[in-house]
């Protein structure tokens, strides 16, 4: 196996990781770290795409209490009920609008050019969002929000489909702006990750069988492992960091890092590739 190849898996692992639940996009970091590593191509998106199942399973394990008991509850609890509900409605959204227009976006938005413009777009938004977000939030749990409240995160996170948005900008401002409260859009969005990226993962892996064989496993497992690594961390530092912080940080970080990567490319100090 190469070991260079390795190397690379491992290191679009951790950008993964790190970057998948903080609102500055996991698909944009990963498509801009695979042009400056020579890894790209249409075996590169599967990998990409697969291993946030290891992200994934880092939400899994952190919120796992909650997780077992609403699968315990279901058979009889009116609340479990209602919440796996509700991230069953916010799930289909993204289902529906992703098998319809997923192939076109990877063929037309997966370039670096739209990843900084949506960087930069997206971060004045979340520096809005955050001018106009009022303490006294309308819903202060996940367990106080109406199917309507699930089905509006639910379209709101279909916006993540253009790569450089961020799935997890999309839903924890978009929910702060339809009156969730900070830790209930953030908790929301971990929990709506699950079927999203999951379900994303094993259908990309399916789909596009033909193009893998067992010689890329050792690559997937070593993204998989590095990705869960890194997210199982940021998810921790994240949950400690938003009770006294806002996202503004992570607004500049998106403003800069877009006018960066514009900078260089029409300086031609790098040439990014899709």
């Amino acid at each position: 196996m190469d070991t260079v190849l390795l190397i690379k898996a491992a290191v679009m692992g951790v950008v993964e990781g790190l970057t998948e639940f903080l609102p500055i996009s996991s698909t944009g970091h990963l498509i801009l770290a695979g042009s400056l590593l020579d890894f790209t191509g249409d075996r590169a998106k599967v990998f990409e795409i697969a291993i946030q199942t290891g992200a994934i399973l880092a939400v899994i394990i952190v919120y796992w209490q909650r997780i077992r008991d609403t699968i315990a509850g279901l058979p009889s609890e009116r609340q479990a009920q209602r919440f796996a509900l509700n991230v069953a409605i916010a799930f289909v959204p993204a289902v529906v609008l992703g098998l319809l227009l997923g192939k076109a976006i990877k063929m037309h938005l997966f370039t670096p050019m739209v990843v900084a413009t949506t960087f930069i777009v997206g971060g004045f938004i979340i520096l809005w969002a955050e001018r106009r977000n009022s303490v006294d939030a309308r819903i202060q749990s996940v367990d106080e929000m109406t199917p309507w409240d699930a089905l509006k995160l639910g379209l709101v996170q279909c916006l993540a489909l253009v790569p450089g948005t961020s799935r997890s900008g999309s839903t924890i401002i978009g929910g702060m702006l339809l009156g969730l409260s900070r830790k209930a859009a953030i908790d929301f969005s971990f929990y709506l990750a699950i079927p999203t990226l999951i379900g994303a993962g094993f259908y990309s892996l399916y789909k596009d069988r033909a193009l893998l064989s067992a010689a890329d496993i050792p690559v997937f497992a070593v993204g998989l492992l590095f990705a869960f690594l890194s997210a199982w961390l940021c998810i921790r530092w994240l949950l400690r960091y938003i009770a006294n912080h806002s996202f503004v940080p992570f607004a500049w970080y998106r403003i800069a890092f877009g006018c960066l990567i514009l900078l260089t490319a029409s300086m031609g100090w790098v040439e990014w590739s899709a």
